[in-house]
């Protein structure tokens, strides 16, 4: 994408924002009295609230997920009421959430309208064919809305696309309580469906240039002015909002992805394809044992809006039909046994889980998508009457102790993210329960909860820790699930957050859990957030200087032996006399590089740093 178009996506991208971020507040003080500046009325005082049972309700939900926001959120500190800087810093994000996954819900609805995915929806607005449609099957829905049913109509179709990218169109958070006015909603709808934007709904990195650009320059330079290194995981993501240029993804995954695959089938089409592919003149080509594509997996430890993930998308299609895979079932089986991607910004998560179905959809129109592995590095929820009472659901010793070293092992997710190494614990938490169960007594409970009496001795001496933990996670999952849908005494919302974010630890404590073949990335560099400068001194003593040497060495520990790692990185660990033991120990013992470029500067757009492109292979 041109230069040209990537500013027409950043005057829109700048223009919707401010549009819906200001209806975002005004709503929110003139119908639920909330102010941005942190103060709350009580809802006594608010006529709407007085007079309106409905709004009175959704402002207890609100107020739930902007309180869950909060740096005091979760219990971990008892007894001051947060001040009313904090109560404004939340306040403040929670708009800005909502008025993000707004315009990215409004992106992906265009961008589904280009692929034929969905009917005209939103490039004419309230003349669109899909809505006129609908309009002519629902006469009545249309004469009691004040917006002759518009906003219902999107709602259906956010519903629906939810089936499929969950953690973006998912409207049982109270993020979705609110919706753009109809003036706002028209006005950024024309921001949207400007002609000089119609190229860029077709291309995939348009979604990772929104999530770039959302974030507004000088709040970034704000930031880095008020401190040195980032204070909270919040602006260690604004802090490293880079977007990876196309030609420095296709050279780490042609020399990572695209080479391994080479090394198992060096008659392989995927030569044509891997355009960036390097091979050195008269060099002798290791022999690897063939896989299954399905048991190929690549993991972005950072993977902001996905863009490493597409790019591998289309080297596993060219495997996967190779080895002569029906094409209406490839994209399934790529995002549920082959990508993964973490991030610790939500945002992030939703993006690339938008992209990635995108292009599945684009692959092989129709596609059946049943999984997606992109998660967020989420704290497990840690309000601790809330804690207590879904323990106390889950009716079994055995999950009760593992959900418990869950959530003390999360508590730093938000802040380190890919560098959290709780799988360690976890690991040794499911072998001891496991071993716990290997010979049972004659008569018991069911291992997860059911109270069941059996007559003869359990033997689990055959089953792997791994099948045990799959049936333990399944088994949370399900009791979060159920917790969420209770709606006791008006805690509906609380609860349903508290699911949301245990389901993001889970599945992102499974990601952990995997190995890999392929890591790449584009990771944080620079200074870690406060709270998790003493984890990475523990853990990654050699690397604690800079986040992403510390990436670097987490990443080789997630591979595969044998597996490749492409990283673009700054270039001073090649050279700087504090990442000699970095040099010594990650380049030259742990890992044999093989590929270097050398880029300089100006490679991550406003970035500051000089860089490299450089590809490892993981010791055996």
């Amino acid at each position: 994408m041109d230069q040209q178009l990537r500013r027409e996506i950043l005057r829109m991208v700048a223009e919707a924002r401010r549009l819906l971020e200001e209806d975002i507040f005004r709503q929110l003080e003139g119908e639920y009295g909330i102010s941005r500046h942190g103060q709350i009325d009580p809802p006594e005082r608010v006529a709407t609230l007085r007079t309106n049972p409905v709004r009175a309700r959704e402002r207890q939900e609100i107020e739930v997920a902007i309180r869950h926001l909060l740096p005091t959120s979760g219990g971990s500190k008892v007894g001051a009421e947060p001040r009313r800087t904090e109560w404004a810093e939340a306040i403040e994000r929670f708009g800005r959430e909502v008025a993000f996954t707004y315009l990215n819900r409004l992106a992906a609805l265009k961008m589904m309208e280009t692929r034929k995915l969905i009917p005209e929806s939103v490039s004419q607005g309230t003349d669109s064919l899909g809505f006129k449609l609908f309009q002519q099957v629902n006469p009545e829905l249309t004469r009691v809305c004040p917006d002759n049913g518009y906003r219902r109509y999107l709602e259906l179709l956010f519903d629906e696309a939810a089936t499929g990218i969950r953690v973006l169109f998912d409207r049982s958070l109270p993020h979705s309580v609110l919706f753009p006015s109809a003036s706002t909603l028209q006005q950024v709808l024309e921001l949207v469906n400007q002609e000089t934007l119609a190229p860029v709904w077709s291309e995939e990195e348009t979604l990772g240039w929104i999530y770039q650009y959302f974030t507004p320059k000088e709040l970034r330079e704000q930031v880095r002015k008020e401190s040195r290194g980032p204070r909270n995981r919040y602006e260690l993501a604004i802090r490293n909002q880079f977007y990876t240029p196309a030609y420095v993804v296709r050279f780490l995954t042609d020399n990572t992805l695209g080479r391994l695959w080479y090394e198992m089938k060096p008659d392989t089409r995927l030569k044509e394809l891997c355009t960036y592919l390097v091979i050195r003149p008269g060099e002798t080509i290791p022999q690897r044992e063939k896989k299954d594509p399905r048991e190929i997996r690549v993991l972005d430890p950072a993977c902001g809006s996905g863009h490493f993930l597409l790019y591998a998308f289309d080297l596993l299609a060219g495997i996967y039909e190779e080895e002569g895979y029906d094409r209406a079932e490839i994209p399934g089986l790529i995002l549920a046994h082959n990508l993964y991607g973490i991030d610790i910004d939500l945002r992030a998560t939703q993006i690339a889980a938008l992209a990635l179905y995108l292009k599945a959809q684009r692959y092989f129109p129709g596609a059946r998508i049943t999984r997606i592995n992109v998660v967020c590095a989420e704290p497990m929820p840690g309000h601790q009457e809330l804690f207590a009472e879904f323990l106390a659901t889950l009716h079994s010793p055995t999950l009760e102790r593992i959900a418990r070293v869950m959530w003390r092992e999360l508590e730093l997710a938000g802040e380190v993210g890919s560098l959290l190494k709780a799988e360690k614990t976890l690991r040794d938490v499911i072998a001891e329960e496991r071993w716990r169960w290997a010979a049972p007594p004659k008569v018991q409970t069911n291992i997860f909860g059911t109270h069941v009496e059996v007559q003869q001795q359990l033997d689990f001496s055959d089953v792997t820790d791994e099948a045990f933990w799959s049936h333990a996670e399944q088994e949370l999952l399900a009791h979060l699930s159920r917790y969420a849908a209770q709606a006791v005494n008006g805690g509906a919302a609380s609860r349903r957050l508290f699911a949301h974010d245990g389901e993001q630890g889970i599945r992102f404590l499974e990601v952990l859990r995997q190995r890999y073949d392929v890591v790449l990335m584009n990771p944080p560099f620079g200074d870690a957030p406060r709270a998790a400068k003493s984890y990475l001194e523990k853990y990654y003593p050699l690397t604690k200087h800079d986040l992403y040497t510390a990436f670097v060495e987490r990443g080789l520990e997630l591979l595969r032996p044998g597996g490749r790692l492409g990283a673009i990185t700054s270039r001073t660990g090649f050279f700087l006399g504090s990442s000699q033991r970095w040099r010594e120990e990650f380049l030259l013992r742990k890992a044999r590089l093989y590929l270097v470029a050398d880029l300089g500067a100006g490679v991550l757009d406003t970035a500051m740093v000089e860089t490299a492109a450089y590809c490892l292979e993981a010791m055996a």
